[in-house]
């Protein structure tokens, strides 16, 4: 079901965001807005802010935020339709129906049938284990591995049989078709032969989304047959990029971060033990479209991967990935065990949570991990253990975290602290900085540092915007929409000069109903949320303006220039552009 803009907007118009909000958690108004403790993450000193004005929120602990759609879908685990029509009925809209085009009524109904079928064969597996002969085996091994049959029970877990075709025909049974099967994942088909299951003589853990429906499966031979884990293939209901083992669990834990594993055995044993905050990603390497899940609850993140070489080379690069989306990462000591399952069958609950709140931060982890590479006891070799120290250290922005670090690793390791100091300030100075120790490929994109860099004059200038509209006129015929570029910025500064020109204000609340994703939602917020500071004269006001303008108008010519190197007419073009952009002054005393 699909709505028009119209509609959407005048849905959202008709529900004020702190009644809304009010209704879920308590708010205490507190000047131009209204704080709470944050229901997304878990926080003692409230961090939570509506602003009735903007009528959007914003969490400045974890970060999450948007406008009353947003909140809906954050807190009930709704998709936009269900949001839009949660809110239409509270505020007494009538919805008109706005029909799917047949494909998409197929696609739709397609993805139904296919979660139908996965949670069939999830109570199919889950009767084997409990019910039948053949699934004794099974329970006999999860109660060995010293899982209690409440655990069993609250994550469904099941036992694929030893016939290499008894889940082909319980759901051919059930009506579904050949086709349909081999699209679930669950089954291959060969011609000649017919079904064959992916899974057999296995134990069967389901994979449930974000909103706790079955996706798919990860299956643990029983015996030493290979593969020992096996996870279904992508399908259409299942991205295993975006998506994370358990995340429908941790998301409502009352525990701090979320705690990363490399396999659900891990995660379940974690949890059985009390923390409920634990996940893992499904068979591949941790991706950025998972951090971009998680930095949904949380700001902070425990990794607790296996403690061999594999396991050290896995958190190196997550930490690089959870830096990018500004997740604070920390690395649990597992030795010396291998893995939190093992770990927490011989130590135990309490000396995990020992573990845990003596979490090495992911900064020290890298250096301590780069140590290795040098014989401290060479001057030679540490000096350039100090160099490449260095290097990570000037990657810090904030000023006092970076001397804290520089204190703390000058003291481990038995560095000259001034001496490392003066290196960081050196290293910082020429921008020959390292914020990813680890130097093979990632799936982080080379690019992003750079955008991210590019994007800051862009938000700040349209948080100016927002804040102050009158600098619609000051700055007309001197920046426009055209001026912004990159994901969602532009989409953002043609929303908001629209708006102007069409109303002579501007409605941040409306821009947010354009995108129907939890993703895109919080992006316009994070542009859109920042307050900015009310304690400047004209002069301070002028100056930063004529800085913010020059760098979003530099940086969008930057850009054009790398777009197309060879253009010799348009280069000049853009570097005559520079040069005016460069001796432009844009005065407020008149505006």
């Amino acid at each position: 079901m699909y709505y028009s803009d119209e509609t959407i907007e005048e849905v959202r118009s008709k529900n004020d965001i702190v009644d809304v909000i009010g209704g879920y958690i308590s708010l205490k108004k507190k000047g131009n807005t209204y704080s709470a403790c944050c229901p997304f993450h878990h926080e003692k000193t409230p961090s939570f802010h509506v602003s009735k004005d903007k009528q959007m929120y914003h969490c400045f602990g974890c970060g999450v935020g948007g406008n009353v759609y947003t909140f809906i879908m954050e807190y009930e685990n709704y998709s936009f339709p269900e949001a839009v029509k949660l809110l239409a009925d509270r505020s007494g809209t009538p919805l008109p129906e706005k029909e799917m085009s047949n494909e998409q009524r197929q696609r739709e109904n397609y993805r139904t049938l296919l979660k139908d079928m996965n949670r069939t064969a999830a109570a199919y597996f889950h009767y084997l284990l409990l019910k039948t002969e053949h699934g004794k085996k099974a329970m006999d091994y999860l109660l060995g591995r010293g899982l209690t049959e409440e655990t069993i029970v609250k994550f469904a877990m099941g036992y694929s049989d030893i016939y290499e075709n008894d889940l082909y025909k319980y759901l051919k049974g059930k009506g579904y078709t050949d086709n349909q099967l081999k699209d679930s994942g669950l089954v291959d088909i060969y011609e000649g032969k017919g079904g064959v299951d992916k899974f057999w003589n296995r134990v069967m853990v389901p994979i449930l989304d974000i909103n706790g429906k079955v996706i798919g499966f990860g299956g643990r031979v029983l015996g030493d047959g290979l593969p020992k884990y096996i996870n279904t293939r992508e399908t259409l209901v299942f991205d295993k990029s975006h998506n994370l083992f358990a995340m429908h669990l941790a998301r409502r834990s009352k525990r701090r971060g979320i705690i990363i594993c490399e396999g659900y055995m891990d995660v379940i044993a974690l949890h059985q033990a009390g923390f409920d905050n634990a996940v893992a990603s499904l068979g591949t390497a941790f991706t950025i479209g998972q951090a971009e899940i998680i930095k949904r609850y949380t700001d902070e993140v425990y990794l607790a991967y296996d403690s061999d070489g594999a396991g050290t080379k896995a958190t190196l690069k997550n930490i690089a990935i959870l830096r990018e989306v500004g997740l604070v990462s920390r690395v649990i000591d597992m030795k010396p065990y291998k893995d939190p399952d093992e770990f927490i069958q011989a130590m135990g609950k309490d000396a995990f949570e020992e573990r845990l709140k003596n979490a090495m931060t992911g900064i020290v982890f890298e250096i301590d991990t780069i140590s290795k590479d040098y014989n401290m006891q060479d001057p030679e070799d540490k000096i350039k253990f100090s160099k490449d120290v260095a290097k990570r250290l000037a990657a810090i922005e904030e000023v006092v975290a970076r001397h804290s670090y520089i204190d703390t690793v000058a003291a481990k390791y038995m560095l000259d602290k001034d001496g490392l100091k003066e290196l960081v300030s050196k290293y910082g100075a020429s921008g020959f900085v390292n914020n990813n120790v680890y130097e093979e490929k990632t799936t982080v994109s080379p690019t992003v540092k750079k955008q991210d860099d590019n994007n800051k004059p862009q938000k700040l200038l349209l948080t100016w915007l927002v804040n102050d509209t009158e600098l619609f006129g000051v700055l007309d015929g001197i920046i426009d929409e055209q001026d912004f570029f990159g994901e969602g910025y532009k989409q953002v500064a043609q929303a908001l000069f629209k708006q102007y020109r069409d109303n002579g204000s501007v409605n941040p609340a409306a821009i947010v109903n354009q995108f129907d994703d939890i993703e895109g939602q919080r992006l316009v917020a994070d542009i859109l949320q920042t307050e900015l500071s009310i304690d400047m004269n004209i002069e301070e006001k002028e100056r930063a303006i004529n800085d913010v303008v020059k760098k979003t108008k530099l940086d969008r010519i930057d850009y054009e220039l790398t777009k197309n190197p060879e253009d010799m007419a348009k280069f000049q073009e853009l570097i005559m552009m520079k040069a005016k952009v460069s001796k432009l002054h844009i005065s407020l005393k008149n505006g």
